[in-house]
């Protein structure tokens, strides 16, 4: 078993990577500044409070620790606030990602995973998307992620420095027996603010029902959060057992649109969802479904959790579990409402 450095463990999908990971074996060493992570997200004794921007403090731990391989996770993700402070997502994501990699190559770290985005492809020619298709980023986060994976393709020609990149789609769900689930703040990602509209009574505005899809709404690639976790395993022992550095989606094939995922929160809860529609989002391609056929034949994996509504009955009972005390007390009123 390796030792594994996250970066941004405390963070949603770092969070459960961490905990599969060690499930498996590893030693795991969280880094995580604590700027938008959850400290009661990670175990007892594993997390190091660090910016990836301070080179000389991951230096020494990789050093100190023995560190065999890092996954990368440290980064901002709003589509939206990237497109209103785009020189936020360019320092910490880029500048974070090159404090990093300074630091591997001087602790004489070589191996990583990249936590990409299907965001690379922009507004995609073809749907499901191939590894294959041009990489035309239509905001500033996709930009950001696609100008690390620029940084690692050089680094792996001149430094012998390998990487897998995973450009992944919705994440969603939850590990609610291990007490993992979303907790960003603010929240931004669909099924939590749906379920927030389902507990609270108020709407949860929809953005956009003019795209050219069936029933107006962008169609995404929903993927369990715990399945994502997994690839980055799967990726991260491929490296460890000599494999060279790579790119690969991580998808389920099967797009959902925005009003779809309404409706299996309704059938999971047995609640209606109060919901208004706004105007589209700026930066949202209509479509975004993963072709993931290289990385199941090349590495072994496959989704396992990919059914709507066990993404959403995972996410419906970490949430209930989570609920702060205002939530609890309009959720009992809501429910004595309706009996």
């Amino acid at each position: 078993m390796a030792t594994i450095l996250v970066t941004g463990g405390a963070g949603y999908i770092g969070s459960h990577t961490r905990y599969f990971l060690q499930k498996q074996g590893h030693s795991v060493i969280v880094v995580d500044n604590l700027s938008r992570g959850h400290r009661e997200m990670v175990p007892d004794g594993i997390l190091r409070e660090i910016d990836t921007r301070d080179t000389a403090r991951l230096t020494d731990l990789m050093k100190r620790e023995r560190v065999d391989a890092v996954i990368h996770f440290a980064a901002y993700i709003a589509v939206g606030e990237s497109t209103k402070v785009p020189e936020l997502y360019f320092a910490n994501n880029v500048s974070g990602s090159l404090g990093l990699f300074d630091a591997m190559l001087a602790a004489g770290v070589n191996k990583l995973v990249f936590s990409s985005t299907a965001a690379a492809y922009g507004i995609p020619q073809r749907v499901p998307i191939a590894e294959t298709e041009p990489i035309t980023p239509i905001n500033p986060y996709g930009e950001s992620k696609v100008m690390v994976e620029k940084i690692l393709e050089w680094l792996d020609r001149y430094r012998e420095f390998r990487s897998v990149c995973l450009r992944y789609f919705n994440a969603c769900g939850a590990e609610p027996e291990a007490g993992l689930g979303e907790l960003h703040d603010p929240e931004t990602h669909l099924i939590p603010l749906i379920l927030k509209a389902v507990m609270t009574g108020k709407p949860v505005t929809l953005f956009g029902d003019d795209y050219p899809t069936d029933d107006g709404t962008c169609i995404r690639d929903y993927i369990h959060v715990s399945d994502l976790a997994e690839a980055h395993i799967f990726a991260v022992e491929d490296l460890l057992n000599g494999g060279t550095s790579d790119v690969f989606n991580v998808g389920t094939a099967s797009g959902h649109s925005v009003k779809e995922v309404v409706t299996a929160v309704e059938r999971v809860t047995g609640k209606k969802v109060p919901f208004t529609i706004g105007p589209r989002r700026e930066g949202d391609p209509p479509s975004l479904v993963a072709d993931s056929q290289k990385l199941q034949s090349k590495l072994g994996w496959k989704p396992k959790r990919a059914d709507l509504d066990r993404i959403v009955s995972d996410a419906w009972e970490f949430a209930l579990r989570n609920m702060n005390q205002n939530e609890q007390l309009a959720y009992g009123r809501r429910q004595k409402a309706d009996t």
